[in-house]
């Protein structure tokens, strides 16, 4: 398609964006419910009560959110504003997460989940325009392909430099006070991802504005992008689809600290190099859906997770070079359908502006990160709650044989499980390589038509005369 190429600057431009959202972001998969039970001293169950509980009132702000976006109208869009309105809010919310106040056990439990609600709350004022924001930049879907591939080797950059410095610099700002080390890691890393949210803010543009604007309102909205059933679908997929990688990652530190019983500069080797894997994959994704569909690329992957996941569960832990290269080797596989998902999210929303005449993004997409959400909230309670079934204890010296086969479980073979039904449902979507090509002609001559009929009827408003005239 002439004219929706973009620009690599821009392409950088729009990965730096989830590359912000991820120095923060990354630290929540990765840390935050090590921090939880470690550092700031909630019980395992706690925690994943905590995580859960936001999600019902992300339920109500989310599709909230989406539409204000939806109706936002301003001279940078409707989407980007939002990126230079929410990163400081974000960023400052996100650093007082990871401080633990000198306060009563009863106190220090209402801070964790005032805080932890107003930086999910912040979250999604600014990544549900920010996902948006991939919709509207470009209209071909092999260069929407390529943007979140560009979008997610970003991302993984930030999370290397996370993974690298989070720990160390923990140490270096804190030493024996883990606390305050976390506090002053944390806001380093969120002043970087201020800068990344800024420098997208400046570089990337809006293209696609809907083919019939519309000005429902919010329950038409809602009501209207039920009937896109392939939204309904990627809902089920979203949430499928993040919940066995989240799973692993809350798991890692504990697998490496109890399982595999290294040490702190080990687990930063031993995340940094799955970053680096997950680089890899991403890049893979724009190679494989040159030539293949993007559905079976993504099914496939995920049939071939699932075996590599469970397979893991039998490696001797202590066996450590052959841990780290499978590891390395999982990551690669599990990035591959990332930027796919994501490029899928953006081919539903022009399926149902193909299928109904009405282009919801804001709403599309918010649904999209709910569930999300929903699945980064299941899998972090998820390894709270087996963690405190098997026995887990933070202050122990050494975990009883059933809290080390929670945390290998935990690993391995819960995440296997998932990716075999993520692969299922992917089956149950239908917007293939065929399907999306004539969706991008149906709604290219849509959009040319709408402006030749406004072209006409304001050339019959200038050239009918006035009653005065008629005299």
């Amino acid at each position: 398609m002439k004219g929706t190429a973009l620009s690599v600057r821009e392409k950088i431009g729009y990965g730096m964006g989830d590359a912000g959202c991820n120095m923060i972001g990354g630290a929540i998969m990765l840390f935050l419910n090590y921090f939880y039970t470690d550092v700031f001293g909630l019980a395992p169950a706690l925690v994943g009560v905590l995580l859960l509980s936001v999600r019902v009132l992300d339920a109500i702000t989310d599709p909230i959110m989406g539409a204000i976006a939806d109706r936002t109208r301003s001279r940078w869009g409707r989407f980007r504003p939002w990126l230079l309105w929410i990163s400081l809010p974000y960023v400052l919310f996100s650093v007082m997460m990871f401080t633990t106040p000198d306060w009563s056990d009863d106190n220090k439990v209402i801070y964790a989940f005032v805080t932890y609600f107003l930086m999910s709350l912040t979250y999604t004022a600014i990544n549900i325009p920010y996902c948006s924001l991939g919709g509207v930049i470009t209209s071909d879907p092999g260069e929407r392909v390529s943007c979140q591939s560009y979008r997610f080797v970003m991302v993984g950059i930030a999370t290397l430099i996370l993974s690298l410095s989070l720990l160390p610099m923990a140490e270096w700002f804190g030493g024996v006070d883990k606390a305050r080390g976390y506090q002053m890691a944390m806001s380093v890393l969120a002043l970087i991802g201020l800068l990344m949210f800024l420098f997208c803010f400046a570089t990337v543009r809006e293209r696609i504005r809907p083919a019939v604007p519309s000005h429902d309102d919010l329950k038409a909205d809602l009501r209207d992008v039920w009937k896109n059933d392939q939204w309904v679908r990627i809902l089920l997929l979203t949430l499928c689809n993040v919940c066995p990688g989240f799973i692993r990652m809350a798991a890692t530190m504990y697998y490496v600290t109890w399982v595999m019983q290294q040490t702190t500069q080990f687990a930063t080797l031993f995340i940094s190099l799955g970053v680096v894997g997950m680089m890899i994959g991403s890049t893979l994704a724009k190679v494989l859906t040159d030539r293949w569909c993007k559905l079976k690329v993504f099914f496939w992957t995920n049939i071939a997770l699932a075996a590599f996941s469970g397979g893991f569960y039998f490696l001797d832990p202590h066996a450590t070079l052959l841990v780290l290269v499978m590891y390395f080797l999982l990551n690669i596989l599990h990035q591959i359908p990332s930027p796919l998902h994501w490029s899928l999210m953006a081919d539903v929303d022009d399926y149902g502006e193909w299928k109904t005449g009405k282009r919801i993004t804001g709403i599309s997409f918010s649904g999209n990160l709910f569930f999300l959400k929903v699945g980064l909230a299941v899998a972090g309670a998820m390894v709270g709650f087996l963690l405190s079934w098997y026995g887990y204890d933070a202050a122990a010296q050494r975990q009883s044989p059933a809290a080390l086969n929670g945390i290998v479980l935990l690993f391995t073979a819960i995440p296997a499980l998932g990716y075999l039904i993520t692969a299922g449902v992917v089956r149950l979507l239908k917007t293939d390589r065929r399907l999306m090509q004539q969706i991008q002609v149906d709604l290219q001559l849509r959009r040319a038509s709408y402006q030749e009929l406004n072209e006409y009827q304001h050339d019959k408003e200038m050239n009918t005369p006035s009653q005065g005239e008629m005299r």
